[in-house]
């Protein structure tokens, strides 16, 4: 039986419990993280902890854990689990208030949470035949560069994509792509990868980062820039990508066919390097 953990506690899922007064629950104040595990093996852990620590800075919240200490919580996790491929989610709220109040409270307990689940990645059927995603407007905060659990919008947002049966909302603002609701997206346009730069506006991915690393370990010309809404429109692939998508080509957008219709070669390329890394390095490292 897969067990969570709670303040402190290894207790099954089903029984973990917090106050209906604490802030995580009441106002979304706090931040999570998601880090994929390949044969009992989390990976980049480092700097999935280091995102933690950021997002836990960006809204002013001490980190309840060192990282050792995050490290023994979710080596335990993980190794209880009944699954060798997991996504653990790891969650840090400010913790309860005796009054319902924005104010930060004088002393703060918070709320420390971690779970995990299997981990499911796109089906071969999917991959060959991609997915359709929407485009939309990103009318999401100014600091999504912090992995907060207030996720609203973002929820909104994937709705429209599922509403259109579809997988993905590519989202654009001010006439530039920033991110999917819940994936980083590339560009393909003659041979050439294009990348949103890290910034306020869009989560920086773990998998992204890899996506890159790849492209540059294989000669794969790329530039991370600004990336016109024009120039998603006309691309000749797209791409979203993220731990549980891994990499997976978007080949309709609002009902249009993205190039071919149909996955690209400069996607087959990367899905290879990418599944080579994951054996080599994820399952390995």
């Amino acid at each position: 039986m897969s067990l969570a953990y709670l303040n402190g506690e290894f207790l099954p899922l089903a029984a973990a419990r917090v106050p209906a007064m604490d802030r995580g629950f009441l106002f979304g104040d706090g931040v999570y993280e998601v880090i994929p595990v390949y044969s009992r093996r989390p990976f980049r852990l480092d700097e999935h902890l280091a995102r933690l620590q950021k997002s836990l800075a960006g809204i002013r919240l001490d980190n309840p854990h060192t990282a050792d200490e995050w490290k023994s919580l979710i080596g335990r996790v993980v190794a209880a689990a009944e699954w060798d491929d997991q996504s653990v989610y790891l969650q840090v709220t400010r913790g309860p208030m005796a009054a319902r109040n924005h104010a930060f409270p004088k002393t703060v307990t918070p709320t420390v949470f971690a779970m995990t689940e299997p981990l499911v990645t796109p089906s071969p059927e999917l991959r060959a035949t991609g997915v359709a995603a929407v485009a939309a407007a990103d009318f999401r905060w100014l600091r999504c560069d912090l992995k907060a659990t207030s996720l609203l919008a973002n929820c909104l947002l994937r709705q429209l994509a599922v509403d259109a049966g579809c997988a993905e909302t590519v989202l654009l603002r001010d006439g530039f792509l920033t991110e999917g609701a819940a994936s980083n997206i590339f560009v393909v346009k003659a041979g050439r990868l294009l990348a949103p730069p890290k910034n306020h506006l869009m989560l920086p991915g773990i998998t992204y980062d890899v996506v890159l690393e790849l492209a540059a370990a294989h000669g794969l010309p790329c530039e991370v820039r600004d990336v016109l809404a024009a120039e998603v429109t006309d691309a000749d692939e797209l791409w979203m990508t993220s731990s549980t998508k891994e990499v997976l080509a978007i080949v309709a957008l609002d009902g249009r066919p993205v190039g071919s219709g149909k996955p690209g070669p400069v996607f087959a390329r990367m899905y290879g390097w990418y599944q080579d890394f994951k054996q080599n390095v994820m399952r390995r490292g």
